[in-house]
């Protein structure tokens, strides 16, 4: 019997399909995987030791910065860490804004990661233009809203920066309407397609067990069946006013993931035709000292990310700056089952593989 050795293959940190500076040690045997190391730090900021030099509200920049896709729901969640610790209450129109604009950023991401997960797929970037063209119209109501695309700084505690501009809700209803054709067309022109069925179906199945036991959220742990969501398990805001379904699938396989950020994408725009329909008037903004002082003591609050569960971990000394500040970001966790997806596949599987558990590397090297 012909005996073969091992070898040992670095994939990273600079390569497009790593999604960011991140380094794969790869155990190859002949073409097939045997096993991976991830290694990360590469991007590594200090963003934790940071927070704790800088006031409560000078962190919010911070959070935009984490995972740059999502900076109204890195706000969000960083918002309502701060108000459990402070003790602040949120006015009513505020919330829905809040609702609003999560629900919207996570179109955006699940836009982002289909995209680029064709985009790695070998599909050129035309399926990415596509994706990012839609993006664009939410981009724009970000802009009208607080000036800034990407890192919003939006959120403020005790409410929003500022109030919706009066031409915000007709269009955001337009967008909208866009988005439903959209996707229907989104899945008519890929669901399908033997190529895309080719790479995804059957690649990179994650066991529902093996998801559980990991601590895997978000698309990923509800393509494995486990119908768990945040907004669900542990309302927060006043998502226990909105009616919405939790899409899950059986399979766990990379082709599962794509078919559940389009569920959700669906299930996202439903919840933000009914927010815009119950908008209320009022205040946007609580009475909150600039330079805020929480009582000594902690909080720990979470919330459904579009990449899964984000959690900040707050220590408060009676100070104008955090003592502690701790994230639980969900790329990192989730990317823990990744030498458990790749063992007996080959490079490009792992390609697929990423792509589909939806990484960025600012919220792992923080």
């Amino acid at each position: 019997m012909l005996k073969t050795r091992t070898i040992t293959l670095n994939l990273g940190p600079q390569h497009p399909s790593t999604h960011g500076v991140f380094r794969m040690v790869l155990t190859m045997d002949g073409e097939t995987i045997v096993d991976l190391k991830p290694i990360f730090g590469y991007l590594h900021r200090g963003m934790e030791k940071l927070a704790e030099t800088r006031t409560y509200l000078q962190n919010m920049p911070l959070t935009d910065r984490m995972d740059y896709i999502c900076a109204m729901t890195n706000n969000l969640a960083y918002a309502i860490t701060v108000e459990k610790l402070a003790g602040l209450e949120v006015p009513e129109r505020a919330e829905y804004i809040r609702v609003i604009m999560a629900e919207f950023t996570r179109v955006v991401n699940h836009l982002v990661a289909i995209g680029a997960l064709l985009n790695d797929l070998g599909a050129f970037f035309t399926p990415m233009l596509y994706c990012l063209r839609e993006r664009e119209r939410i981009l724009d109501l970000f802009e009208m809203t607080c000036g800034a695309r990407m890192t919003c700084n939006y959120l403020r505690f005790g409410g929003v920066a500022a109030d919706l501009p009066e031409e915000f809700v007709p269009q955001a209803r337009e967008v909208v309407a866009g988005l439903y054709y959209w996707v229907d067309d989104l899945e008519r022109l890929l669901t399908t397609n033997e190529i895309l069925l080719a790479r995804l179906q059957g690649i990179g199945i994650l066991p529902r067990e093996l998801a559980i036991n990991c601590s895997v959220t978000g698309p990923t742990l509800r393509a494995s069946g486990v119908p768990y969501d945040v907004r669900r398990a542990a309302p927060y805001s006043i998502y226990d006013r909105f009616d919405f379904k939790i899409p899950t699938l059986d399979e766990g396989d990379c082709y599962a993931r794509y078919l559940i950020r389009l569920a959700e994408i669906r299930q996202s725009l439903h919840i933000i035709e009914q927010a815009l329909d119950h908008l209320p008037p009022g205040e946007v903004q609580a009475k909150v000292p600039r330079l805020l002082r929480p009582p000594v003591g902690d909080a720990y609050a979470r919330i459904e990310s579009p990449k899964g569960e984000l959690g900040f971990y707050l220590v408060s000394d009676g100070g104008i700056s955090p003592y502690r500040f701790h994230v639980r970001a969900p790329t990192l966790i989730n990317l823990t089952v990744l030498p458990d997806l790749v063992r007996g596949l080959r490079i490009p599987d792992l390609v697929a593989i990423i792509g589909s558990i939806d990484i960025v590397m600012g919220e792992i090297d923080r």
